[in-house]
């Protein structure tokens, strides 16, 4: 390879560093064509580009970009995944993770999250997480049911408030309901009461008009 040449592939290595939020790098070594091809496809489907890069220009451009820590795993044939941020580095783990087992000769090594080292281990358990739009939701209820409990601390004495306004409103309404009847009803018995008084006879008509007299007299 020219000198020019390589050092394109070290400017096109840099930019693709500085801009991965994460990489993956994996032993290629007896990967044929077919499967490197099948591989390349997979990750592309979660927003990862994957290179067959040489180490010696992929640690000037770690240099380059400030990513010491990709230096420590670029030993051997590499192949690196480079998942930018609006790639889903989960897909791209479970990618390998599964090329790995199926060929049972790709070899994941680890990789770096915004300049966190990860081990083989890690990156396989990052495999084994359910898909981001899942890890979302979970995050999402993890927030929201606190705030939740907190609205229903906050709104009970409301509604415990409110429970008794009804209440109150309620036995206010019955006795008022009770009242009106019983105001009704006195007017009626007094006419009654009146009604029902015996009128004067004739003879005590006779005697009172007699005392009447006698007054008079006197």
């Amino acid at each position: 390879m020219k000198k020019e040449d390589k050092e394109q592939v070290v400017e096109r290595l840099t930019e693709r560093l500085k801009t991965a939020e994460t990489v993956l790098v994996a032993d290629y070594r007896g990967l044929t064509m077919p499967q490197i091809d099948t591989l390349r496809s997979r990750l592309l489907e979660s927003g990862a580009r994957f290179s067959v890069v040489k180490n010696t220009l992929t640690r000037r451009a770690a240099e380059a970009a400030g990513n010491e820590a990709l230096l420590a795993l670029l030993e051997g044939p590499s192949a690196i995944a480079f998942i930018e941020s609006d790639g889903d580095m989960v897909a791209a783990a479970k990618a390998l993770a599964d090329s790995a087992r199926e060929t049972k000769v790709l070899a994941i090594r680890g990789g770096v999250m915004s300049g966190r080292e990860m081990t083989a281990a890690e990156v396989e358990s990052l495999a084994m997480l359910p898909p981001v739009e899942v890890l979302r939701g979970q995050v999402l209820g993890a927030i929201i049911a606190p705030l939740s409990s907190l609205i229903g601390l906050v709104n009970a004495p409301l509604q415990n408030l409110y429970g008794l306004i009804d209440a109150r409103i309620e036995q206010l309404g019955e006795a008022d309901a009770v009242a009106a009847p019983a105001a009704e009803e006195a007017p009626a018995s007094e006419e009654a009461t009146a009604e029902e008084a015996p009128e004067p006879t004739a003879t005590e008509e006779t005697e009172t008009t007699t005392e009447e007299t006698q007054e008079e007299t006197e």
